[in-house]
Parts: C-alpha cells; structure tokens; sequence
C-alpha cells in the first residue's frame, strides 16, 4: 500500500512542479525629471496641504469633510471587514481547539425494549453523559495556509491605501468645490456690478434721448444690454447653488446646514509646490500602493492554488469520556489520535484551472500596477504644465484687464461729453465684462491646478511602516 501512495505523491509534486511560473516583470521606469516647469524641493511638508490656500474656512471645511463624509466612513468599514478576513485566513495555521458536552436520557414507552434499555420495572430509563476535547490541524506541507494569510494580509493593506485614496479624493474634491463656490459669487457680485454700469449708461442714454441727440436705436441697444446683464444674474445664482449643494454633499450634510463665511475670492492664494523627482512619485501615492499590494495578494493566490493540487495531511486529537452517572464522568477517560492523508486524484481539470485562473489574475494585476504608475506620473505632467501654462496667460490676462477698464472709462465719459458713439461704449462694456469673467475663470483654473497638483503627489501621503497587520 506504501508504494502507490508514494507513486502518487511523487507524480503530484512533479505535476505542481511544472506548473508555469509568471516572472516578476519590473515596473515601468521613472523619468529622470519632470517634463513641464516645477520646483525639485520635496514635498514632504503637503501632508496638511490645503492649510496652504491661506483660508480659515477651507480648513473647517475638510475637518468637516473628515467627520462626516460617509464615503470616507465606507472606506474605514471596508478596512475594518478586511482585518477580519486576515484574521480569519490565517486561523488554520494553528490547530482548532473544540469541547463538547452532552447529557442524554432515554425511557421506554412500552414493549421489551433492547439490551441497553430493557423494559421492567427496575430500568425504565437509562441516562448517559459524556465530555470530549478534540483539536485538529492541517500541516502545511505546501505553503498554501500561510499564502492565504499572506494574501489576506495583502488584501488589508490595500485596503487601508484605498482608505487614504479615498480620503485624499474627497478634501481635494472640497476644496475643488470650495473654490469654485467662492468663484461663483466673485462672478455674481462681478455680474452686478456690470449691471450697474448698463443702467447707468441707460440712464444717460434715456436723458439724451429724452433731449433728442438720441436715437431710438441707441436706447434699444442699451436697454437689451441691460436685458442681457439682468439674465446673466440668475444663471450665475443657478450656478452658485449647485455649488454649494455639491459642498454640502462632500461634507456629509444638507445643503441647509451648509454655513459659509463672507471670504472674498480674492483672498485665496496659491503655494508654490514642491514637485520633488519622479522617482519618488511611488512610495507617495496610495493608489500605486493598493495595486501593488493586491499584485502581492495575487502572487500569493497562485501558491495557494498549487497547494490545492497535493495531498493533505490532517491530525486529530481527542480526550473525553462518558459514565451513566454524571458524579462518574471524568472515572474513565480516553484519548484517540489520527491521521489522515487526502490528495485530489480526479477533479475534471477543475484544480488546474483554479491555478491558470490565479496567474491570469496576477498578471492583470501586472498591468494594472504598472499602468497606475504610468497614470500617476501622467497626473503630475499635466498639473504642471497647466500651472505653467495658466500662469502665463495671467500674466497677458492682468494687462488686458486694465487696458479693458480704461476703455471702459474713458469711452463712458466721452459718450456723456457727446463726443463719442454709443457703438463704442457698448463694445467697451462687452470686452469688460469678458476679460472680468475671464480673469475669475483663470485664478479658479490656477487654483484648481495647484489642488491636482497636490493630489497628484499624493498630498503628502507615504507608506507606513511597518504595515497593520493583525497577529495570528
């Protein structure tokens, strides 16, 4: 009987052993630098980032944004369900420990009944009890208990980094959103003040009209100016609203219980960022951390598969005892020992195919790891160069402003003075209120890059070590 089941052994370990192995393809390599414009200090002082926007407000709202965003809640109940699962893969890599106790009483109802239970008047029933502790334990010859706990392990800490990703998603997310509330009421107020200035060159044009050096034409040109501004108001409201319920959404609360300071638009600033080399870019991002935890997870998997394919190996134990009298339980004890050895002989392909499912798995996760890294590096490109490229039209965007407010004033007076056309003084207003918004539009798109821009680097997250892990 030993030489069959050596044979079988033997040709299940060369089986395992021929299995295809997936090589550990290294990831896609750093660029030397960053190819758009940025500073190579480290950004190690991010981690409180948008402390750095110089707004109060900001900074209770993400302590909001902490509290109560139950995405954010989600992902710690996520975390906390695969702790659990660690815990529980890696139970069998100690023996189970059970006790059991049971007390039984049998009576016969009528007949002669058997030999354990006769039916006359001195035994009419019979009473048993008995006490066991049992323990049990597969040996793990194949390493596959101890990869499953690895794997879950794994699996945890790309939870905890899908935790950070999804908080790092969500200030940046608020402070998006705070940003562009705040703009919307800088193009309110801007809006208004345009308004102003229409109604009051109607007022002239009215008067002038109403004394007859103006034409009716130029008076229904103004008032549709007017028109025009008066429209603009609500839909800037409509905007400003939806702003503040997506706030509201982020923060975890109704748009209701939203409260928001009177801080002017202008008064947010932007850092200068430390972009740091790209070579670094991998320990901060928790994204490219999770995948490659899971990447791990997955390597794991495999070794758990190919265990399945060989024999097991079981030990038991017991210790117990019975009596039919509970003062006699413990008077007779005994013990029992086994072992017992099972190994898949015929399962259709289906092991084989368990293990070929684990190496594709693993190596879609390959992909996935290297294409976050490729993704991550790409995020970081195109923060810096729209904060480049959004600085530069700045610059032209401030002269265009001014000269546009002087052509403004200067066309307004002149029109009152009677020397120049109302043509002019409304295509003035236009390229006014154009470059105002324009300007508004630039400083939120240069606000919002520095916001990706700190996202990107991971705003200030790194790997921690060493890593949660639950004991066995």
């Amino acid at each position: 009987m030993k030489l069959p089941l050596s044979l079988l052994t033997a040709c299940l370990l060369l089986s395992a052993c021929n299995q295809t192995r997936l090589h550990n393809e290294p990831a896609p390599i750093p660029p030397a630098n960053w190819q758009g414009a940025h500073t190579l200090s480290s950004p190690a002082g991010n981690q409180q980032w948008w402390t750095h926007f110089s707004s109060p407000e900001l900074d209770r709202l993400i302590a909001q944004a902490r509290a109560g965003s139950y995405d954010l809640a989600a992902a710690v109940a996520r975390v906390q369900q695969a702790r659990a699962s660690a815990v529980i893969a890696g139970a069998p890599l100690l023996p189970e420990v059970s006790f059991g106790a049971s007390a039984n009483r049998q009576k016969l109802l009528h007949g002669k009944g058997y030999n354990q239970l006769d039916g006359n008047d001195d035994k009419q029933a019979v009473d048993y009890f008995d006490a066991k502790l049992s323990a049990s334990y597969e040996v793990d010859f194949w390493g596959g208990k101890s990869a499953a706990r690895d794997s879950a392990v794994q699996a945890l800490k790309a939870s905890e980094f899908d935790q950070a990703t999804v908080e790092l998603t969500l200030l940046s997310s608020v402070a998006n959103s705070y940003v562009q509330t705040l703009a919307f009421n800088e193009q309110l107020r801007i809006a208004r003040l345009n308004l102003a200035n229409a109604q009051n060159v109607m007022q002239v044009v009215q008067t002038r009209y109403d004394a007859g050096s103006a034409t009716a034409v130029e008076l229904a040109q103004q008032k549709s100016l007017v028109a025009g501004q008066q429209r603009q108001l609500p839909l800037v409201e409509q905007q400003a609203q939806e702003a503040r319920i997506t706030l509201a959404v982020l923060l975890g609360q109704p748009v209701q219980s939203l409260v928001l300071g009177n801080t002017a638009f202008g008064q947010l600033q932007w850092p200068s960022i430390g972009s740091g080399l790209p070579s670094a870019l991998l320990t901060r991002r928790p994204d490219i951390a999770s995948a490659e935890a899971r990447l791990t997870a997955a390597a794991a998997d495999i070794t758990v598969a190919r265990a399945a394919m060989l024999p097991g190996l079981t030990l038991s134990a017991s210790l117990g005892s019975g009596s039919d009298r509970f003062s006699e339980l413990l008077r007779s004890p005994l013990y029992s020992l086994a072992a017992g050895l099972a190994a898949p002989i015929f399962n259709n392909g289906r092991l084989s195919a368990e293990h070929d499912k684990a190496t594709a798995h693993q190596q879609e996760l390959l992909q996935i790891y290297r294409g976050s890294i490729i993704n991550a590096f790409a995020d970081v490109e195109k923060a810096l160069n729209s904060a480049s490229g959004l600085d530069r039209q700045r610059q032209w965007q401030d002269e265009e402003l001014k000269q546009a407010q002087q052509a403004f004033d200067i066309a307004e007076q002149r029109y009152k003075a009677g020397v120049e056309m109302l043509l002019t003084v409304l295509e003035t207003q236009r390229t006014l209120y154009q470059a105002q918004d324009r300007n508004v539009q630039l400083r939120v798109a240069r606000l919002q890059a520095s916001i990706a821009l700190y996202k990107a680097l991971g705003g200030g997250w790194q790997v921690q070590s060493p890593p949660d892990v639950p004991p066995l």
